[in-house]
């Protein structure tokens, strides 16, 4: 017995290939596994960074298109592009004096009078509201020449009743913008006024050959001259004149839904529907995600300040 334990003391050469065939079996099915993971999880990773540039393109174009005012905004609307006066403040007048212009800041108790998306500065406008009946004159458009805080004594003191002397007391801080020229005399304290920034949206192609959504900020008044391209969100499909392919695609429509070519009549502009195909950098192999990963979405923006 003893001597037989010790002749079957190692494995044969037969067991040994078994083994070994066992092993590289195991190996190759963790292999497999491991790499169909990855290829899920970059397909998702692809298919959320797709989903995301396509829901940027929606957020940005919605919510400055439905603030812009067609009257004396709109500057350039075509299947890919637009350019128009965007708002990035709101305030009231406080007081006047000259070429310049009081505003208030928060209250104290919260409620806002003045609110900025961003800084107003020289390339900028302000919109002041009138009293004037006249359907045209209910606004006065100024360049401004300066923007800046200023206490709350010199800008809107509290005998102005928009600011409170609990206000003066915590320090806080109002406004005052300069304008290149005085304002009329229908603008009165408690009058609103928007501040606009020109800005073109744009379907663009960088230099690796993708397509992308850009901003460029433009010159205040006179002819269109636009900034350096700045990319908001992408990648997207690339511009095609078949409106069922391309990357970004802006309809517009009048009140009653028709169709609107605003070249020939902008002051009909009512609402503008903008379409995004974002698609992934990567090709992908292997199921369920294979191929460049695709996502699309239409949002429908009704003019705020429209004509209707």
């Amino acid at each position: 017995m003893s001597q037989l334990s010790q002749e079957r003391g190692g494995l044969s050469l037969a067991e040994l290939l078994v083994v070994i065939a066992l092993a590289g079996l195991v190996g190759g099915t963790i292999v497999v596994t491991i790499n169909r993971q990855q290829q899920f999880y970059r397909g998702a990773s692809e298919l959320l960074y797709v989903r995301a540039g396509v829901r940027d393109a929606m957020e940005v174009l919605a919510t400055d298109v439905r603030a812009m005012s067609v009257a004396d905004t709109l500057r350039l609307a075509a299947d890919s592009a637009i350019e128009f006066f965007a708002t990035i403040g709101a305030s009231v007048v406080c007081q006047t004096l000259g070429n310049e212009v009081g505003l208030p800041a928060a209250h104290a108790s919260g409620n806002p009078l003045s609110a900025f998306l961003a800084q107003p500065d020289t390339g900028d406008l302000a919109l002041f509201h009138t009293d004037s009946a006249g359907v045209n004159e209910r606004w006065e458009r100024r360049r401004i020449s300066g923007f800046a805080a200023q206490s709350l004594a010199s800008s809107c003191p509290p005998d102005s009743r928009l600011s409170q002397q609990s206000d003066l007391n915590a320090g806080a801080k109002g406004f005052v913008v300069t304008v290149t020229t005085p304002l009329g005399g229908d603008v009165k304290p408690g009058a609103v006024v928007r501040f606009i920034r020109r800005a073109r949206y744009s379907l663009y192609r960088a230099s690796g050959g993708d397509w992308y959504l850009g901003y460029r900020r433009c010159n205040a008044i006179g002819a269109s001259a636009c900034g350096a391209v700045q990319p908001v969100s992408g990648p997207y499909r690339a511009y095609n004149h078949d409106p069922r392919a391309t990357g970004l695609l802006l309809e517009y429509f009048d009140a009653t839904g028709q169709a609107l070519d605003v070249a020939s009549a902008p002051l009909s502009l009512a609402r503008v529907d903008v379409t995004a195909r974002s698609e992934s950098d990567q090709v992908l192999a292997g199921a369920p995600f294979a191929g460049r990963i695709s996502d699309s979405a239409t949002v429908s923006v009704a003019i705020r300040n429209g004509a209707h």
